[in-house]
């Protein structure tokens, strides 16, 4: 609760963050980074040689109501970048005030692996994010969203608060799929069917380009029935899944990943180190 306290009563952090992958030598490079505010990154990690992977840090510890975050990565020809966080993003509750994260993804002619770790939202947090990938013709992408309302582990649920979640998929300038979620808390839809079926973490990953060979091989992939759904919709692979707490959740959507991985960019999965610790 203290530090809960003193997350909501510290200043307002308007952040940015842009971030440029190139191919170098045989292998992909951080070419270059800008920052302002608190939203950095570490140093590159090769842990399969040529792949970048690169952690995003936000200091602060978690976002709250007035803060403003954006991300804008690009990533040029021949590149592949493999983009997460080190830990949760933890959204805190809100004095009526609005939290809102933009993140624009460009790839061209390369592959991003968009994996950030899960976003707790906190009840009584009001967040609004937006996530953009837009992709030329030859380029591949992999990422996912994964989404813990409330706090299980603490038996907080999300009962009051706010989270307009926004995720586009975009190649050649052409929308290929515009993802929208609203949760209200305390709504009908947390506990209804049709809507979270009484579960306090979603997560979604998207895949391009898929074909129904790929939908198959996720639904064999050893995650529960029950807890996920697959569509193929103009080339992108989404694949949703519900469960009870965030740990699970990545879990399940891991195998997912771990699965799709050789088949959408060609590598076998290799989990960034970030993860072990």
């Amino acid at each position: 609760m203290n530090a809960q306290l003193h997350h909501t009563e510290s200043p307002h952090w308007r952040a940015e963050l842009q971030l440029q992958f190139a191919a170098v030598a045989g292998r992909t490079v951080l070419a270059s980074r800008q920052h302002v505010g608190p939203l950095v990154v570490q140093r590159p990690f090769y842990p399969e040689g040529d792949v970048c992977h690169v952690y995003i840090v936000h200091p602060p510890g978690g976002v709250v109501g007035g803060d403003h975050l954006h991300l804008d990565a690009r990533v040029d020809p021949g590149a592949h970048a493999l983009i997460t966080t080190p830990a949760a993003t933890k959204f805190y509750r809100s004095q009526q005030r609005q939290a809102v994260v933009q993140q624009q993804l460009s790839v061209k002619q390369g592959v991003l692996e968009w994996l950030p770790q899960e976003s707790i939202y906190f009840d009584q947090s009001m967040v609004r994010t937006r996530t953009r990938v837009s992709l030329d013709g030859p380029s591949r992408f992999i990422g996912w969203e994964l989404s813990c309302y409330g706090r299980r582990a603490c038996e907080e649920t999300f009962d009051d608060g706010h989270i307009r979640q926004s995720f586009e998929l975009w190649r050649d300038q052409q929308p290929l799929l515009l993802d929208r979620l609203q949760i209200s808390g305390g709504s009908v839809m947390q506990q209804a069917a049709w809507g979270l079926s009484g579960m306090s973490a979603l997560g979604t990953l998207f895949a391009y380009p898929a074909s129904a060979s790929d939908v198959v091989a996720v639904r064999e992939c050893g995650v529960e029935a029950s807890q996920l759904s697959c569509t193929l919709v103009d080339g992108v692979l989404v694949c949703r899944c519900l469960t009870v707490d965030g740990m699970q959740l990545k879990q399940q959507l891991l195998k997912v990943w771990q699965c799709l991985r050789p088949r959408i960019v060609g590598r076998d999965a290799t989990l960034p180190r970030i993860w072990a610790t």
